[in-house]
Order: C-alpha cells, then sequence, then structure tokens
C-alpha cells in the first residue's frame, strides 16, 4: 500500500476521538478560564479561544481530514464576521451585553475572544450533519441553546433589554441560530473548493444573513403587535 494511503487509512481508524478529545479539552480549558478573576478572566478565554483553534487545525491535520480542515477555514472568516452581529445587538437594539472582564474589546464593546468563538459551535454542527443545511440547523440551535443558557453565569455575554425569555435565553435568538447553521452549512457545500476571496465574500454573506434574521425574529417575536387597525 502507498505510504499516502496507509497514513488515510491509520487517520480513518482513529475515528472521531482526536476531535472528541479536542472539545473535550476545550471545555475543561473554559471551565478553567472563566473561573478567572477579571482582568484574567478576558484574556484568559481569549488563549482559550487561540489554543482550542490551534488544536483544531493540527487535528484535522495529523488524522488528514481534509475537508474537516476545509470547514475550519471556512468557518474562521465567518466567526470574524459575526462580530458586527454582536456589536449591533449590542449597540443598536440593546439586547444583548458583553461584560467587561478584561482583554481587548472591539470600540469597548465586543470581547475580541467573540471573533473566535463562534467557530466551536458551528463547527461542531456542521461535522455532525455531514454538510446538511437541515440538519445543521438543528444541530445548531441545540449547541447555541446550551450555549445561551451557560453564557451569563459564566460572564461572557447576557440578554437584556426588553425581551421574551425562556431559560434566561433571548427566544429571538433561536430561530436565528437555527438560521445561521442553514447558512453556514449551505455557503460551505457552495464554495468550500473555491477561492479565498470568494469563500471570505461568502462567510460575510452568512453573517449577514444571521444578522437579517436576527433583525427579523426579534421583530416578530418582542417588538410586533399583530393587531389589526381599522
Amino acid at each position: 500500500m502507498p505510504s499516502g494511503r496507509r497514513r488515510t487509512a491509520r487517520a480513518s481508524r482513529t475515528g472521531p476521538v482526536p476531535l472528541v478529545v479536542v472539545h473535550a479539552a476545550l471545555l475543561v480549558a473554559g471551565a478553567v478560564a472563566v473561573s478567572a478573576d477579571p482582568p484574567a478572566h478576558g484574556w484568559a478565554v481569549l488563549t482559550c479561544v487561540v489554543g482550542y483553534l490551534v488544536a483544531l487545525v493540527v487535528v484535522c491535520r495529523v488524522t488528514s481530514r481534509p475537508d474537516l480542515l476545509a470547514l475550519v477555514g471556512f468557518l474562521v472568516p465567518v466567526s470574524i464576521f459575526q462580530v458586527l452581529p454582536d456589536w449591533i445587538l449590542a449597540e443598536v437594539l440593546g439586547t444583548l451585553r458583553f461584560p467587561d472582564t478584561g482583554g481587548p474589546r472591539v470600540d469597548d464593546v465586543v470581547p475580541l475572544a467573540m471573533a473566535g468563538m463562534w467557530v466551536a459551535p458551528l463547527f461542531v454542527a456542521l461535522a455532525l450533519s455531514a454538510g446538511r443545511p437541515a440538519r445543521a440547523a438543528l444541530y445548531a440551535v441545540v449547541v447555541f441553546a446550551g450555549a445561551e443558557v451557560l453564557a451569563p453565569a459564566l460572564d461572557l455575554w447576557e440578554p437584556v433589554g426588553d425581551t421574551t425569555r425562556m431559560f434566561g435565553i433571548a427566544v429571538y435568538v433561536l430561530p436565528a441560530e437555527a438560521a445561521l447553521g442553514w447558512a453556514a452549512a449551505f455557503a460551505f457545500n457552495q464554495v468550500r473548493t473555491r477561492s479565498l476571496p470568494t469563500r471570505t465574500a461568502a462567510a460575510l454573506a452568512v453573517a449577514t444573513f444571521y444578522l437579517g434574521a436576527l433583525v427579523l425574529s426579534y421583530f416578530v417575536i418582542d417588538v410586533a403587535t399583530w393587531r389589526l387597525t381599522w
């Protein structure tokens, strides 16, 4: 058997174990990071996010998973552009707040760590869905719902303002996060083999689509009264 095929065979035998280990390590490191007091808290979270991204790339390379490596390469710019919806929710709609726990912040509003924090939940949703947008939407809403429940207790972010809540979650974000999972999977399927500028533009389109879904969902759930007047 040629050496390339032997490496692929060895990688296939490892299965999902290395990726499970990376995400388990992320949970452990994240728990340590959020237990620190400000300003170490913010810097520890940023370090944890960067460490996760590096570890994820290394594992995808070592296990010879170019498909997942391409997925990471697409989700990183998506995550960077996701700072914009977060920023708008915090500064324009006033429905989101990021506690100042230390570390660099964008315009003193959004922690820089958020630029990489979207990769993990989207990677899990899209990898589990095997690229099927409808399944990615379902997995995304489950993963993000868990994150939304935990985030306020961990001083990562919290919903504010007059919004409908359920278990501490601002309900309007859930349909938008399902839409995000669908859009990310659909866009990745379309551009995974295209040029870097095309993939970057698609990543921006995903974040823009998500922003539109957020605003529409917020309007439908928390603003519109649905009354007919004569």
